[in-house]
């Protein structure tokens, strides 16, 4: 069923990713719905941002440190997040990496790296919360208990020099649409969100002109917006939403002669990578 503002009244929000940027804004959106939460990120206990809207929203913000590559620490950060609110109705995922890399200069730390915050950290997280969830009733007895996981337009079709982050989101596409049909079935609702370029020290990384660059206030709006609807994906903006959709769908050899037009003799930006938002 569709959610209302009002249902989110009371409902126990986990968002992993809510150091900065669209995850940021999305806490923000949260508690002016009345929500309660429990944000993550690495150093989520000392961020400057979270500490201050924590002092604001003492009975509905929590912080809770969380590095989604430390497998072995997981279990007992998935134990503390459901404890804090006595439960969860809810679950994001919105932690991420991007480092974009020519193939003569490919790093596999930085591979590891994007792989473990864009897929691995949710597919953990995700073994170690199902079983919590399955037998636990929601808060809210109207609701069915939602996860929600913040992918990419990237995991369409994979584009030069970014294959180290478009790959495992590709993965976790597939994945969510492999799972959804069991997670139905067990009464938990997944949906994903497939966006594009959002301002952020992610795309920061970036010297190319950004088709439908968005501000993370307006991409959290939509992603605000995605938690509330009964559909599987949401995908925005529209205009890159198509062209990566059609990418997508051409045949492959027409596709790669598209793309194979995208390479460029200067190099991506070093600078180095960087996780906990989505970009």
């Amino acid at each position: 069923m569709r959610r209302s503002t009002q249902a989110l009244i009371g409902q126990k929000v986990w968002l992993v990713g809510g150091s900065e940027g669209i995850g940021f804004e999305l806490v923000k959106k949260l508690l002016d719905s009345g929500a309660q939460l429990v944000v993550s990120a690495r150093a989520a206990e000392q961020n400057t941002a979270l500490l201050a809207l924590r002092s604001a929203n003492l009975e509905n913000l929590y912080l809770l440190n969380c590095d989604v590559t430390q497998k072995h620490d997981l279990p007992t950060v998935i134990d503390q997040a459901w404890s804090i609110l006595d439960g969860l109705d809810t679950w994001i995922y919105n932690a991420g990496s991007y480092q974009p890399m020519r193939l003569d200069e490919w790093s596999i730390d930085s591979f590891e790296q994007m792989n473990s915050v864009n897929y691995l950290g949710a597919v953990y997280l995700m073994n170690g919360l199902l079983p919590y969830f399955r037998k636990t009733n929601p808060s809210t007895d109207q609701l069915s208990p939602l996860w929600l996981w913040n992918i990419s337009l990237a995991s369409d079709f994979g584009l030069p020099y970014g294959g180290g982050y478009s790959a495992p989101k590709a993965a976790l596409q597939n994945l969510a649409e492999s799972i959804q049909p069991e997670l139905a079935e067990a009464g938990i609702d997944l949906k994903v969100v497939n966006h594009g370029f959002v301002q952020t020290r992610l795309t920061a990384k970036n010297n190319f002109p950004m088709l439908g660059l968005m501000a993370p206030d307006m991409a959290a709006k939509k992603v605000f917006t995605a938690l509330l609807s009964h559909k599987f994906e949401h995908r925005f903006p529209f205009s890159l939403g198509l062209v990566l959709g059609t990418l997508k769908r051409l045949p492959k050899s027409w596709a790669l002669f598209l793309t194979q037009k995208m390479l460029n003799t200067s190099p991506p930006s070093e600078k180095n990578s960087s996780t906990d938002s989505n970009g």
